[in-house]
């Protein structure tokens, strides 16, 4: 699952739960959906990852999670809330998406997001930090939670 980066698994994860509301008559959750509300994830969703993005640039490391070795560790800006702003991002878009479509089927995409990321994406990037960062990385994990 590493080869495909996380925003290529939240598109196909997406993707599919379109498919299936489809192929399910687009069975909706009661109360939803909400446009409003979808639509205002879907642009919150942004901040973190483009904050975290510019921020990688100004530090001149890289964006890369798979990339062998990592110039700086960011702990500024983002980082100082969510040790993942970018996949947060991703979690978030999914969801406002589900809330914006309102069909039960969509609300698997942002489950299936966080699930990759969490257990397969997240624990390979923080090994191949603690590896690199050592003590300075863990006292960073100590105080940044890896969600929010």
């Amino acid at each position: 699952m590493l080869k495909l980066p996380p925003p290529i698994w939240a598109l196909i994860f997406i993707i599919l739960c379109v498919a299936l509301s489809w192929l399910l008559g687009w069975p909706m959750v009661p109360g939803m959906p909400v446009p409003p509300l979808g639509m205002a994830l879907v642009a919150l969703a942004f901040i973190p990852p483009v904050w975290a993005f510019v921020l990688f640039q100004r530090e001149g490391t890289e964006i890369e999670p798979t990339s062998p070795t990592n110039r700086t560790l960011v702990t500024r800006g983002p980082y100082r809330f969510t040790r993942n702003p970018m996949y947060l991002g991703l979690v978030t878009l999914a969801l406002g998406i589900a809330v914006w479509i309102g069909s039960w089927p969509m609300f698997i995409a942002p489950i299936a997001v966080f699930l990759t990321v969490n257990w397969v994406h997240i624990p390979f990037e923080e090994a191949k930090m603690r590896r690199q960062f050592g003590a300075t990385y863990d006292d960073y994990l100590a105080r940044v939670r890896r969600w929010v």
